[in-house]
C-alpha cells in the first residue's frame, strides 16, 4: 500500500479510517474545511485523500456559479489549488511549509454540472518532497465535468522551504 509520511496532516486524516465509511467522507471534509477555511465555504468535498492522489469535487451550486450557471472559473482555480496543495501537504514533514509558486490554467470550453479534479504524485516526487530540504514539484492535476470533459487545463507547480526557526 501508499507509504505514509508521519505529519499533522496525515495523522488527523490517519485518525479518520477508523470512522464507518459512511462518516469519513463527512468528517475529511469537515477536518480539512477547518484546516483551510475557504473551502467550506465553497462546498468543497474531499472524495479520496492519500499521499500520491487527492480527488476533491465541488457541486453547481449557486454560490459557486457565474453568470452562465456553470461552476465560476475562480471556483475552478480553488478545486485544483486544493487538490495539488493537499497531495503536496500529506507527504511534507512538519518542519516545512507548502508554498503554492504559479498556477496556469487554460479555460479550453464551459463546464456543466459538478466538477471533480484528481491531483496525482509520482514515487519521485513523493520522495522529494519528503527527502530534499525545499525544492518543488509540478503537480499532475486533471479536472472533469459532470460529461466528463475537460473544461480547464492547468500546471500547478508548489513548492516547499524550512520552517523558520523562532
Amino acid at each position: 500500500g501508499d507509504f505514509m509520511a508521519s505529519n499533522q496532516m496525515s495523522r488527523m486524516v490517519g485518525k479518520l479510517s477508523s470512522l464507518p465509511a459512511g462518516m469519513q467522507q463527512w468528517a475529511q471534509t469537515f477536518l480539512l474545511g477547518k484546516v483551510v477555511p475557504f473551502l467550506g465555504t465553497a462546498g468543497m468535498q474531499f472524495e479520496q485523500v492519500t499521499p500520491q492522489r487527492v480527488v476533491v469535487s465541488v457541486a453547481n451550486k449557486r454560490k459557486v456559479q457565474n453568470h452562465i450557471k456553470g461552476i465560476h472559473a475562480a471556483a475552478m482555480a480553488l478545486l485544483a489549488e486544493t487538490a495539488t496543495g493537499f497531495v503536496v501537504g500529506m507527504n511534507l514533514p512538519d518542519d516545512k511549509l507548502p508554498l503554492l509558486k504559479s498556477m496556469k490554467i487554460n479555460y479550453v470550453r464551459r463546464s456543466s454540472g459538478d466538477m471533480r479534479a484528481v491531483a496525482e504524485l509520482t514515487p519521485q516526487q513523493v520522495q522529494s518532497i519528503l527527502n530534499d530540504e525545499k525544492g518543488e514539484v509540478t503537480v499532475s492535476v486533471k479536472v472533469t465535468d459532470a460529461a466528463n470533459e475537460q473544461p480547464i487545463e492547468c500546471e500547478m507547480i508548489w513548492a516547499w522551504v524550512p520552517k523558520k526557526r523562532n
